[in-house]
């Protein structure tokens, strides 16, 4: 006897694979509209459901919401732990290693960035905190990174760290809603950009030394 849970879900679609096209698709509306704006039955009507379905596989909206969130937390936690441990002769500088990583990471779900960097989340929510998890562990390790850079440059103000960690995550956030913009960039393209822009933007920084 077939149980619910493994029952195939409308138009014979299995169950399982159902769900993982409402929550590409909730990811992609959330990332996009934000969560205030984004609703249920927008979503349904993406993946070709009822609202009455969507609900019964995941809830309410913020469960939805939570459903999409922590997949995308975790990936990028991890993705940019193994981007920093990685310590290999010859490798890339660490930022350019985690740019690499969290382009990667997002490749094929860009807008999942910004479930994580949602404004419009309710005040004291499960979602907000929830986000403001994910967000925080994220600071924490561009804190540890930045810290690593500016003891590197003679640095021991740690006003210099707190405004780093702060600068590097909106450079993140822009640089990953410009990719949103250009589909035809590779997760490889962008980390070679990166990698001219860092280049360029130091030459411009230094530029009064080398006529001192």
């Amino acid at each position: 006897m077939t149980t619910p849970s493994s029952r195939a879900g409308t138009k014979g679609v299995p169950r399982a694979d159902r769900e993982r096209q409402i929550l590409a698709a909730a990811t992609e509306e959330f990332g996009r509209r934000g969560y205030e704006a984004t609703t249920v039955a927008a979503v349904a009507g993406r993946v070709g459901v009822t609202k009455p379905l969507l609900h019964q596989y995941f809830g309410s909206k913020q469960d939805l919401y939570l459903a999409c969130l922590d997949p995308v937390g975790d990936r990028l936690l991890d993705a940019i732990r193994s981007a920093m441990a990685e310590h290999a002769t010859g490798a890339p500088p660490t930022p350019l290693r985690v740019l690499h990583a969290l382009f990667d990471a997002l490749d094929g779900q860009r807008e999942a960035w910004f479930v994580l960097y949602d404004p419009s989340l309710p005040p004291d929510s499960d979602a907000a905190s929830r986000a403001a998890y994910y967000r925080d562990a994220i600071d924490e390790l561009a804190a540890t990174g930045t810290a690593e850079l500016l003891h590197t440059a003679g640095s021991g103000d740690p006003l210099d760290a707190d405004a780093l960690t702060y600068a590097w995550r909106g450079l993140c956030t822009a640089l990953i809603r410009w990719w949103i913009n250009h589909p035809d960039q590779t997760p490889e393209a962008m980390t070679r950009r990166c990698a001219r822009l860092a280049a360029a933007g130091h030459a411009i920084l230094t530029a009064d030394d080398d006529h001192t």
